[in-house]
């Protein structure tokens, strides 16, 4: 198996932002802080016997795989087993997202306006990374902005901690003591030290979100100060790092992932999928045009996809589209980082129509929802239509002061009982 982030953090992406600001609570409003006042006690050190025998045995097979004694001595000393990686792991929420909601949160007024505020103060490095690399400023952006918000949430757990605890569950075993093991090398290349090499509960490190042996096949020094370091609060490495994955995965400069297409009456949707490409010429001829009634323009064989179903927006993708499901394999992610570019550089917002949710809203009734909560003084901390931990609170909180069954959902009739 190649060993990249997709492989970890590939899943998810339609649930949750990577290790990214807006997360998966919905109605949130604004972003939290990089770094919490107080250390969650669950992901802090716990005594555990079968912990330390297994990282004891450990030692002997990082050895045999060329890390020395004092790297292992010097990480090795402060690590110890943290129940709440485990917790996360073993009992992801599966927050159902569709992709209106998902592109609620992906490209937010907030994140959109923070995206192009720092192209506006990167702008510099930006165009440097896009001269060495051939990738586009808005698409290293958008790919920082959906990772870490700009690197406001790189992640606070020690990454040798979490990775030697994943390593010792098992559940992933093989996997993860193949990151621990990268996670030394790291440390032992010089690039940066156990205290700051941090990320999220499940190693993933830094501006853009590297695994361990990500980072060793693709991050760069850009500046040639001998060190690849995604963690400072500078993001020169971490963008670079960024644009070189991509680049090397295959991205054209000068060609989009994709554009927002309309359908002719009568259109077979069978075609619609990744796995069928014809040419741009093709879907011309069956009727296929932009969003203004233009032909689309010809930027190699081409795919129709349908994520959100027959009756919401249709999108045409190009090689680069599939080049960005390298760096995280959900289609969702993929969509969010191609929009969040795309609005970045002054581009519209999706123009197809979203089918209602599950409940007959659509994501206007949502909002409303939300607005008229937050009215009664049971605020759902945003009014973004992403029905989250916040928005449900609100609902169960309303409904129990008003003595009706409490669901904490949303639906037709707390909207009528709300007016």
């Amino acid at each position: 198996m190649r060993m990249t982030r997709r492989v970890v953090l590939g899943g998810l992406g339609a649930s949750a932002l990577s290790a990214c600001g807006a997360g998966p609570r919905g109605g949130t409003g604004s972003t939290a802080s990089a770094r919490p006042e107080a250390p969650d006690p669950a992901f802090l050190p716990q005594p555990n016997p079968g912990f330390d025998a297994w990282l004891g045995g450990f030692r002997g097979r990082a050895a045999s795989n060329g890390i020395n004694q004092s790297t292992l001595d010097a990480a090795l000393r402060g690590a110890g087993f943290l129940p709440g990686v485990i917790d996360r792991d073993r009992n992801q929420t599966e927050f159902t997202r569709t992709l209106e909601d998902y592109l609620s949160i992906a490209a937010s007024d907030d994140r959109i306006a923070k995206g192009r505020a720092n192209l506006a103060q990167h702008r510099a490095l930006l165009a440097e990374i896009e001269g060495r690399f051939g990738v586009e400023s808005h698409v290293v952006t958008a790919i920082w902005g959906l990772e870490s918000m700009y690197g406001e949430r790189r992640g606070t757990i020690p990454v040798v901690s979490s990775t030697a605890t994943l390593a010792y569950d098992g559940r992933r075993g093989a996997f993860f003591e193949q990151q621990l093991t990268a996670a030394l090398r790291i440390l032992q290349n010089g690039d940066t030290t156990p205290d700051r090499m941090v990320g999220s509960w499940a190693g993933a490190m830094g501006h853009t979100q590297f695994i361990p042996t990500t980072y060793l096949s693709f991050a760069v020094d850009f500046r040639g100060d001998g060190r690849r370091d995604i963690w400072s609060d500078d993001p020169t490495d971490g963008l670079a790092s960024a644009a070189n994955y991509v680049a090397r995965s295959g991205w054209t400069r000068g060609q989009p992932w994709g554009v927002e297409v309309r359908l002719p009456e009568g259109f077979n949707r069978a075609q619609a999928g990744r796995t069928t490409t014809r040419s741009v010429a093709d879907w011309t001829g069956q009727g296929v045009r932009d969003m203004d009634g233009r032909p689309v323009a010809d930027h190699g064989p081409a795919s129709i996809i349908l994520p959100a179903g027959p009756a919401g927006p249709a999108f045409m993708t190009f090689r680069n589209f599939t080049v960005l499901t390298r760096y995280n394999n959900s289609e969702f992610y993929v969509i969010g980082v191609g929009h969040l570019s795309d609005r970045l550089r002054g581009g519209p917002e999706i123009r197809g129509n979203f089918p209602p949710d599950a409940q007959g809203l659509t994501k206007a009734d949502r909002q409303e929802i939300q607005r008229r909560l937050t009215a009664r003084g049971f605020d759902t901390q945003g009014v973004d239509g992403v029905i989250g931990t916040n928005t449900r609170a609100a609902i169960t909180a309303f409904q129990q002061s008003r003595g009706l069954p409490v669901t904490g959902e949303p639906s037709r009739d707390l909207l009528a009982q709300l007016r």
